[in-house]
């Protein structure tokens, strides 16, 4: 079968690979009908996610049709079509049972081979293990594109939203406006956040914000934290949402030296958006981080942090706690999903495709592949 695979940095090429094999009761194999890619898959391309290896499939976004499963899969059965969360996750657990899913002890989320190194799904077909636990059944009369997000960049924006714990009247700003800045955007004004602050550098995405209501801010033209001062009487947001993570542009020195310690190989992240969320934050705010950081963030502000009494939230995606809700918005027409997709191409052109999505070409915001 085919499958986009990864060989290093920048180097990702569509292979031949064996067809998937059920190795466990528990897995199911499925026919791959959508996926896309990820925010979160250029940390790979870019070469920042170490132990990965070459001829490794890539992907954690998709969605198919069931071929078969294995002897302890009794809620799926063959023709079926699901969602796949990208969170692997038993279902047994300490922390599953708790629905933190993405914390689960027995399968690691599957992030390069430090993290379980599962094989990805943009691909023809792919194993997914823990089938009894993650898949969500899609319902006759949803088209595959209106429910592909449920597997990663729905969630994601919502639980950075929900993060939040926002109340009705705030102000929150919203740092990088790709897939998950559009939904995080979206799921705060759903969560009754007053007003929506979004932060980034690329027409085409500050554009879909601002189609969704939000205020922008163009951080290549402006200062982003006395522009939010401004905006915000001087207080600042109620809220803060780092949707950019590790590889963070800017122009300011604290971003020149990040990029600089990064191409030396002195640092692991260029945490610029979350150094200007912490200090854009008012006093007794959230800090909801969402973005993928890999490891130590150098110069953060935390003496100014804890003088403001701000209050973190972070970490991957607990899918599985959302898909039931999510998708009754998507049934109800509370959500419509398929506003972020700008291109639309068959899996053969991956490779051209990560490398439109890197650098954003033609308005590019999210790519959907067609195996």
């Amino acid at each position: 079968m085919k499958a986009n695979c990864w060989f290093g940095k920048h180097d990702v090429r569509l292979c031949e690979v064996p067809e998937p094999q059920l190795l466990s009761p528990r897995d199911a194999i499925v026919r791959v009908t959508l996926t896309s890619i990820c925010g979160s898959d250029l940390h790979l391309y870019d070469g920042h996610v170490p132990s990965m290896q070459e001829g490794d499939v890539l992907g954690h976004e998709f969605m198919g049709e069931v071929v078969s499963v294995g002897s302890a899969v009794e809620n799926l059965r063959p023709g079926d079509r699901v969602v796949v969360p990208f969170a692997i996750s038993c279902g047994r657990c300490f922390y599953c049972r708790r629905e933190l899913w993405s914390l689960c002890d027995n399968s690691n989320p599957g992030y390069s081979h430090m993290l379980g190194g599962y094989a990805g799904g943009q691909a023809e077909m792919v194993r997914v293990p823990f089938a009894d636990a993650g898949p969500l059944k899609i319902p006759a009369g949803l088209r595959d594109e209106q429910v592909l997000f449920l597997s990663d960049v729905l969630p994601t924006g919502y639980m950075a939203a929900e993060n939040c714990q926002i109340q009705q009247g705030d102000v929150v700003a919203v740092w990088g406006c790709g897939p998950v800045g559009q939904f995080a955007i979206r799921s705060a004004r759903l969560l009754r956040a007053e007003r929506v602050i979004a932060i980034d550098r690329e027409p085409a995405r500050l554009s879909m914000a601002a189609a969704a209501g939000a205020d922008v801010i163009d951080f290549s033209a402006e200062h982003v934290t006395e522009r939010l001062t401004e905006m915000t009487g001087g207080r600042g947001p109620d809220a803060c949402i780092d949707c950019v993570g590790l590889e963070a542009y800017g122009r300011s020195p604290d971003a020149l030296y990040d990029r600089a310690r990064t191409t030396l190989m002195l640092a692991t992240d260029r945490p610029t958006a979350l150094r200007q969320a912490v200090k854009a934050c008012r006093k007794g705010g959230v800090v909801s981080i969402a973005g993928v950081y890999g490891g130590f963030v150098d110069k953060l502000p935390l003496g100014a942090a804890f003088a403001k009494g701000l209050t973190f939230k972070m970490g991957q995606t607990h899918v599985q706690r959302y898909l039931r809700p999510l998708l009754k918005r998507i049934e109800d027409g509370t959500i419509d999903p398929t506003f972020v997709i700008t291109h639309r191409v068959p899996l053969e052109f991956a490779p051209e495709a990560f490398d439109m999505f890197k650098h954003k070409r033609d308005g590019c915001v999210k790519i959907v592949l067609t195996p």
